[in-house]
């Protein structure tokens, strides 16, 4: 029976183009995963959306002048495209704008209420005298206490990671007029994480094979002490709030309400596809998987917030893998779209084929710790390793499939043709499948996809040892055996980067059928192996030379 799996992906915030880094650290990686587990016949469904209430958006409307809807449309248009363009298999690509996430986000928020986990209290914000009113997080910037970094933001420090509230900055400043900002006092509902730190302290140490970064700098928190957070700002761009206790310019907490956008994407899922109560097969599950893709700066809020958050609303399931990745470098920066560091998605899909892009970031995934890349080393990447091996490959066997069999596949005599060196190749390739797919369902990306290149090597080397070009005259029996051989071999190693490269895996349907299962397929005798085109273009660096 499948599994049924939800594939959970970090929200982006739609106030202006997203990076590489992006792409490799969260959507890439969880499209690889959700790919794979269809494949094992699991029941997958894998939801995102734009988070449209950001105080980033507010921010990029009031330094363009325009509403914070244009920004947030325009981005949101901009990510659907760039999704659609990588191959990215949402079931549901939604937003937080929507009455549906609306209404849940009230709902928690009434039920955390009711249940006494949120509660109001007056406390000193910040103010901007200049600008006359009480400025968001995202609004004051200043010195990180914690690592120094001088532009670190109000509500979280890009340089070390840590979640921040604005008074916690030394030498604050109102990103507005750029005057210090004043306290001045402000009510507002806060939730009782202080209630919850056990709980979620005693859940997190019976997590199983998360990554240590991931685990330890979550547990370090619970160590301190899980604080009380505000869950309410002052600002009109976002979820109304449902009672009116607070009076006007009050909505609800980004943080609050963006997680909840997972369990609402799941109702909105379930909502369009006829059955309204079909979510609570991923929810209200016991052998339901939840697997979450993020990047650093959004492990706190999985690994804890919203987890104490589900555990405060009750009956829903909490994370089983929280896949949080560490950050990509460009040339020694650390990738921003807020600073304009790293090649935009945009500009990636200008330069590169889907299949080779995603080559390339997946190759330099940053699953444990930093990875430092640049424009020239994706081209490295792409040419020397991704055309280089499997392309070559490709185009090789599928060539002296036409010149040795005649473009058809023959009957395979196993007594009278088929070698020891055969079978183990045939051997290593089911192996190596066997291999990756525990590599993948530990979220073990970057290994599974060494995993299938290393296998595409294993056949290069089978076939230059072979030398069935040359058997062709003194033996050509034993060359047809050598290239079925290298043709089965090959339909196999597809199955290995169909997760990665699916629209290279699409273009192969041409000769070896659609892939309906995580395994090497048994070719039938007079199968037409027609030739292709090259999978993959090379890159010309000259192109990026100033």
């Amino acid at each position: 029976m499948s599994t049924p799996v939800l594939v959970a992906v970090a929200w982006p915030y739609a106030s202006g183009s997203r990076h590489l880094g992006h792409l490799a650290g969260v959507y890439l990686p969880a499209d690889i995963y959700a790919r794979f587990q269809r494949l094992k016949g699991n029941d997958v469904l894998m939801v995102s959306g734009s988070d449209v209430h950001g105080t980033p958006i507010t921010v990029r409307a009031d330094t363009e002048g325009v509403a914070p809807s244009e920004i947030a449309d325009r981005s949101h248009s901009e990510f659907c495209q760039q999704w659609n363009a990588l191959g990215i298999t949402f079931d549901l690509y939604t937003t937080t704008g929507t009455p549906n996430h609306t209404a849940a986000t009230q709902e928690m928020f009434l039920s955390h209420l009711k249940k006494g986990f949120i509660y109001k209290k007056a406390s000193e914000q910040f103010y901007d005298p200049v600008a006359e009113r009480f400025l968001p997080d995202r609004y004051i910037n200043g010195v990180c206490p914690h690592c120094m970094y001088e532009e670190a933001r109000g509500d979280q420090c890009e340089n070390c990671g840590r979640p921040l509230d604005p008074v916690d900055l030394l030498k604050p400043r109102s990103k507005i007029t750029g005057s210090e900002p004043v306290m001045r006092s402000t009510e507002h509902f806060y939730f009782r994480f202080s209630d919850l730190s056990e709980d979620v302290a005693k859940w997190l140490r019976t997590r199983k094979g998360w990554r240590p970064h991931v685990l330890n700098s979550s547990l370090g928190w619970t160590d301190e002490g899980l604080q009380d957070r505000a869950v309410t700002r002052d600002l009109d761009w976002g979820i109304e709030l449902p009672v009116d206790d607070l009076g006007e310019g009050k909505c609800i907490y980004v943080w609050y309400d963006a997680v909840i956008g997972y369990l609402s994407a799941s109702k909105e899922w379930a909502a369009q596809n006829g059955d309204t109560d079909r979510w609570k097969r991923w929810w209200q599950n016991d052998d339901a998987l939840h697997v979450y893709f993020l990047g650093k700066d959004n492990i706190p809020f999985h690994t804890l917030f919203w987890p104490a958050q589900l555990m405060a609303y009750g009956g829903l399931r909490l994370p089983d893998i929280v896949a949080g990745t560490q950050y990509v470098t460009f040339s020694g920066q650390k990738a921003s779209a807020s600073r304009g560091v790293g090649t935009t998605i945009g500009d990636g899909l200008k330069f590169f084929e889907p299949d080779a892009l995603r080559y390339a970031l997946a190759s330099l995934m940053p699953e444990h710790a930093d990875s430092d890349t640049s424009i020239g080393e994706i081209v490295r990447r792409i040419n020397n390793e991704l055309v280089a091996t499997w392309g070559n490959l490709v185009n090789r066997v599928l060539s002296l499939a036409q010149s040795v069999l005649g473009g058809i596949f023959p009957e395979v005599n196993a007594e009278a043709t088929i070698a020891e060196e055969d079978r183990s190749l045939l051997a290593a390739v089911d192996g190596a499948l066997l291999v990756e797919a525990d590599q993948i369902e530990r979220v073990a990306l970057k290994a599974g996809l060494r995993t299938a290149m290393e296998t595409a090597t294993k056949v290069n080397a089978y076939l230059n040892a072979t030398e069935p070009w040359k058997l062709k005259s003194s033996d050509p029996e034993r060359a047809a055996a050598v290239v079925a051989t290298a043709v089965q071999a090959v339909a196999g190693v597809r199955i290995a980067f169909s997760p990665y490269l699916p629209f290279s895996t699409e273009a192969l349907g041409r000769v070896f059928g659609p892939i309906t299962e995580w395994k090497r397929p048994e070719l039938s005798q007079g199968l037409q192996l027609a030739k292709l085109p090259p999978l993959f273009s090379k890159v010309d660096p000259a192109t990026f030379e100033s």
